[in-house]
């Protein structure tokens, strides 16, 4: 059984960075596809970044391009997301999740993803 732990999250001004970390347990995570989710209150979950299991390609949410960043790190069975310029609209519950194959779909379908973490909150002031 796969066990996703993040951490990283945390209270920041509008403009401020947070990098989320996520590390897996229980079974390697290294040849799956790995994603970040978010999750307001009273809004549906919405995929914010996934990412092939070698890298080869990474996928954002429309909401987050070219402020967020999404990279692993195999030998540590480690997810991480770099959020940069962050705004109040980024404020949520943010999991890590994991599914059973090597390839990420350009959809977001949470439906997708087999193993998930407990989730870190982020908080963004204005």
């Amino acid at each position: 059984q796969v066990q996703l732990v993040e951490s990283g999250g945390g209270s920041v001004q509008a403009g401020g960075s947070l990098t989320l970390s996520c590390i897996g347990s229980g079974y390697s995570i290294r040849n799956n596809c790995l994603g970040w989710f978010r999750q307001a209150p009273g809004k549906e979950r919405e995929g914010v970044a996934s990412i092939d299991a070698g890298s080869e390609n990474a996928f954002y949410g429309d909401t987050v391009k070219g402020r967020f960043t999404i990279s692993r790190d195999n030998s540590k069975d480690g997810l991480y997301l770099r959020m940069n310029n962050l705004k109040p609209e980024d404020t949520g519950m943010y999991y890590c999740a994991a599914t059973l194959g090597y390839f990420c779909l350009a959809e977001f379908r949470s439906t997708d993803f087999r193993f998930w973490g407990q989730g870190t909150q982020v908080t963004v002031s204005s």
